[in-house]
């Protein structure tokens, strides 16, 4: 049972059909046995990443599963439960780093990552995404939404159409990494999905498996230590060679 506009939200109930709706806002994050157990495994993989990165690694990659960039302060949903990208931003803060850039580079909106840092103006948040008047998960992910209070101007969407390619895509990329390197972070976290590959079966943009290593050069060229973690992927076949396509790019560069 999921809670809808207009009726009571304030205070949880007390049975668990009703928690999970309650802490949820979908179908797509449920239990069953071992849940717990890989929903902890992705986040102390992210953290060890991170942990990597901070004791001196150019670069670190976290093979989250679940991923994690849905869930919120206090909520799940489509497959996230914990949100590793956040995890490891708040962790490098608490490290002693001075400001922190996540690059959400998944197909879907970042929602729980924006609604996170949201009011913070130490981590910078930048999403490229489907539009969310069309595209999953709705509701989070307009440009106009820009951050609050001192999180104003720190969080920027880039919602884009279905059927965007590479040309469109990159020059968004482009605008984000000058707005990344304007805000000069110490450590730059990015949430990889590979989403945007013309054959996923859920999703509408149109990159090409050759534009996954531009993605890895361009980011590289950043030249800041980089935390990846692993996001979103649904054509099975091409995650793997999307995915360190990316990697690869940034090694090369």
């Amino acid at each position: 049972t999921w809670p809808t506009r207009g009726l009571r939200g304030d205070v949880p109930p007390k049975r668990i059909d009703a928690l999970l709706g309650y802490y949820s806002f979908d179908a797509g994050a449920t239990f069953v046995e071992g849940t717990w157990k890989a929903i902890k495994s992705s986040y102390d993989v992210a953290l060890t990443a991170a942990a990597l990165v901070k004791g001196g690694e150019r670069t670190a990659f976290a093979l989250c599963r679940p991923p994690g960039h849905h869930a919120g302060a206090a909520f799940m949903g489509g497959y996230c439960f914990i949100n590793n990208a956040a995890v490891v931003a708040q962790w490098s803060r608490d490290q002693g780093a001075s400001r922190v850039s996540i690059l959400d580079i998944d197909y879907h909106h970042g929602n729980g990552t924006q609604e996170i840092f949201y009011r913070r103006g130490d981590v910078q948040v930048l999403n490229l995404h489907g539009d969310p008047m069309v595209e999953y998960p709705f509701f989070l992910g307009h440009a106009d939404e820009r951050g609050e209070d001192e999180g104003e101007g720190f969080n920027v969407n880039y919602p884009m159409p279905f059927g965007t390619n590479w040309d469109s895509w990159n020059a968004a990329l482009e605008d984000a990494c000058a707005k990344l390197a304007a805000y000069a972070p110490d450590v730059v976290v990015v949430s990889l999905g590979v989403d945007t590959f013309e054959k996923d079966p859920i999703s509408q943009f149109k990159l090409k498996s050759e534009d996954y290593p531009k993605i890895g050069r361009r980011i590289a060229k950043l030249g800041l230590p980089t935390l990846f973690v692993m996001e979103g992927g649904y054509a099975v076949e091409e995650i793997g060679i999307n995915a360190v396509g990316v990697l690869t790019g940034f090694e090369d560069r």
